[in-house]
C-alpha cells in the first residue's frame, strides 16, 4: 500500500538525523519502494530542441493512473533538489514526477521551452489531470505550463522568480487555482518579484513563509545555494518541512476539483 511509503520518510529522517551518508539514505529509499509497492523509474524523453529530458517517476499503487503532479526545479539545479518533496507527495498516495530541464543554460533560462517540456512529460505519462509545481525558475515554468495545458487542475509556485514579465502575462489570464508560497526577499528570488506575478491574477493565493530563505524551498539543498542565498543560520529543518507539508496539502486540495473541460 503506497500510504506505507510514509514509513520510508521515517527511515530517511532517522538516517539524516543520525548523520548517515547519502548512500545509506538511497539504500533505505530503494528498499522501501520495492517492499511497499511504490514504483520509481528514471526515464527520458526528447525535447523539441533535441536534448533529452530526464525525469524521475514515482508511481503509487493507490493513485489514479492518469493523475499526476509534475515538478520543475530551480535555475541550473536538477530534479534531485525536489526529491524530498516528491517523496512526501508519493507518500500521500499521489503520482509524481520530477523533471530535469535540459534546455536551461547559464545565459538562457529557456522558460517557455521548460514549460513545454513539463507538458511533454505529462503527455508521455498519459496524464489527464495535472498539478504543476515548481521552485524559482521552475515555478515560472510550472505557471507557463499550467496556463498552456487544458488538463491543469492548478499550479503551486514555490518562491517563484519571474523573467521578462513572462509570469505576469501568463498569470493575467490564468483561470485555474494559482497558489504561491513566498519566502523573504533576497537577490536569489529577485527581491520577491514573484509577488507581482501573483498580484496579476485576481484569484491567486499568497502564503508567506516568514523567515524562509530561497534554499528552504528545495530539499535537499546544497552548500552552493546556501552560500549564495542564505544568511548565516537562516535555514531550519522545521521551516523546510513546513513548506513540504503545506505544498502536499495544497496539492491534495487541488486533486478534488472537477476535471478540466
Amino acid at each position: 500500500m503506497c500510504w506505507d511509503c510514509e514509513r520510508i520518510r521515517f527511515l530517511l529522517d532517522v538516517s539524516l538525523r543520525n548523520g548517515s551518508g547519502s548512500l545509506f539514505k538511497w539504500l533505505v529509499l530503494c528498499a522501501g519502494l520495492v517492499i511497499l509497492g511504490c514504483a520509481t523509474t528514471m526515464t527520458q524523453l526528447p525535447s523539441a530542441t533535441g536534448c533529452m529530458i530526464h525525469y524521475n517517476v514515482l508511481r503509487t499503487a493507490t493513485a489514479a493512473a492518469d493523475e499526476w503532479v509534475v515538478i520543475g526545479h530551480g535555475f541550473l539545479r536538477n530534479h534531485t533538489r525536489m526529491e524530498r518533496l516528491a517523496q512526501v507527495i508519493a507518500a500521500a498516495g499521489i503520482n509524481v514526477v520530477t523533471v530535469d530541464f535540459c534546455n536551461m543554460r547559464l545565459w538562457d533560462g529557456a522558460h517557455r521551452r521548460n514549460a513545454q517540456d513539463l507538458i511533454a512529460v505529462a503527455t508521455a505519462l498519459n496524464a489527464r489531470r495535472v498539478v504543476y509545481v515548481g521552485f524559482s525558475a521552475g515555478a515560472l515554468a510550472a505557471l507557463l505550463a499550467g496556463a498552456a495545458d487544458s488538463r491543469t487542475l492548478g499550479v503551486v509556485a514555490l518562491d517563484l522568480v519571474d523573467a521578462e514579465q513572462l509570469g505576469v502575462r501568463a498569470a493575467r489570464d490564468f483561470r485555474r487555482p494559482f497558489i504561491g508560497l513566498v519566502g523573504d526577499p533576497s537577490p536569489c528570488n529577485a527581491q520577491n518579484n514573484g509577488l507581482a506575478v501573483l498580484a496579476a491574477n485576481q484569484h491567486a493565493r499568497v502564503m508567506r513563509i516568514v523567515g524562509a530563505s530561497h534554499c528552504d524551498f528545495e530539499a535537499p539543498t546544497d552548500l552552493l545555494c546556501q552560500w549564495l542565498c542564505e544568511r548565516p543560520a537562516s535555514a531550519t529543518a522545521q521551516r523546510r518541512e513546513q513548506i513540504i507539508q503545506t505544498t502536499t496539502a495544497l496539492i491534495q486540495s487541488l486533486r478534488f476539483r472537477a476535471p478540466p473541460n
